[in-house]
């Protein structure tokens, strides 16, 4: 098969989808590689990495698009780059339909067969290729947070660990999956008061076993985030609902019940945020203020540590790029129903129910697919 890697042109967006190991691995497989010029740059990956790796180098997206049959990117396509996909091509990259109707229409346009990356499942229930990068966005975000309460940046002023004498900031997470986690175990680092919400009770006994002497957790009911909420400092939204629209946790009426110059870390905005006045932003211009309160919703917070990040993510990655290289994407899904999960789009037709549920687009069951295409 031929696989190809463009070089992503979202805004200060720094990863990349393959690794010069990831070009390796293919290589021994048979497969042919082709590789934008200069697209691991942003991750520390030079022309002659890849070239070493087997990877053909050329000049354009356009080349790259026109010559594989396979494109592997990090983030969703951009409207230019939907237009030079093409029928019966494979495209395997993070999608976020839910919020996305336009990039929706144009991917069934292109009669391509689209496998989302966040949608893709384990056997424990979990999604291991979101998993890596909501591990990086999960212990970016009392970091960005922190940043945003500076007084500098429109925020309270509050530093998170407090100082002998000083009381430190007050921290709530709402949502105790792998980002929450990870987030609580940064602030409370950091020397925060931090609280945890969640919905499933045995997430939170989870929780508070193994981290009870380091951050606190509560039920996420209506009422106790509404209380929380008016206490706190800083407020991480780390809710996700598998391939769905991020349920709206705070909104713009509660805004006035918080803390002047409290700062809202949005990490679920990929989804369409999990508060009403979140809208995506960028690493250049990532904050915002609405009604006394700061907003920091950057659509791609793991790209401001590109080289970590595409590591982590070409690691849990790479078994299926092999799968869907080695076998075609019909008979990859069909042998691994976590990998058939993944499938959003194929030939025109929508294969995502919570996709369909948030944008009104019928779905068809994608089993239906693979059975047609083993026939």
């Amino acid at each position: 098969m031929k696989v190809g890697c463009p070089k992503e042109i979202k805004p200060q967006e720094f990863r990349v989808g393959l690794t010069p190991s990831a070009v390796h691995e293919l290589t021994l497989h048979k497969h042919s590689v082709f590789i934008e010029t200069n697209a691991g740059a942003g991750a520390g990956f030079s022309n002659e990495d890849y070239v070493a790796a087997g990877a053909t180098i050329l000049d354009t997206a356009e080349e790259i698009f026109a010559t594989a049959d396979m494109i592997v990117k990090v983030k969703e396509p951009q409207a230019i780059e939907r237009k030079m996909l093409r029928e019966g091509q494979l495209l395997f990259t993070y999608l976020h339909l839910a919020p996305d109707p336009e990039q929706t229409h144009d991917l069934l346009a292109s009669g391509c067969t689209a496998i989302a990356y966040e949608t893709v499942t384990e056997k424990n229930g979990g999604l291991p290729l979101l998993a890596p990068m909501s591990e990086v966005a999960g212990r970016l975000a009392p970091q960005v947070g922190a940043w945003t309460l500076q007084k500098a940046n429109g925020g309270r002023g509050v530093l998170l660990g407090g100082v002998p004498g000083v009381a430190p900031g007050k921290v709530l997470i709402i949502g105790g999956g792998v980002v929450g986690t990870q987030a609580a175990k940064v602030a409370a680092g950091m020397g925060a008061d931090v609280t945890v919400l969640d919905r499933s009770l045995p997430r939170l006994r989870y929780l508070d076993d193994v981290y009870g002497g380091t951050f606190k957790t509560g039920y996420a009911s209506a009422a106790t985030t509404a209380e929380l909420a008016s206490q706190a400092d800083l407020i991480i939204g780390a809710v996700l609902i598998p391939g769905a629209a991020a349920p709206k946790l705070i909104t713009r009426a509660q805004l006035s019940s918080l803390k002047p110059g409290a700062a809202l870390v949005d990490v679920a905005i990929d989804q369409g945020g999990c508060f009403e006045t979140s809208r995506a932003t960028t690493h250049q211009d990532p904050i915002y203020e609405v009604d006394g309160i700061m907003h920091y919703c950057v659509a791609n917070m793991p790209g401001a540590v590109a080289r970590t990040s595409t590591v982590a993510l070409g690691n849990a990655t790479l078994p299926f790029v092999i799968a869907l290289a080695n076998k075609g994407w019909e008979q990859a899904c069909a042998d691994d129903h976590h990998l058939m999960n993944g499938l959003n789009i194929h030939a025109g037709q929508l294969t995502n129910q919570a996709v369909s549920d948030a944008l009104g687009i019928p779905a068809v069951d994608p089993r239906m697919l693979t059975i047609k295409a083993a026939a």
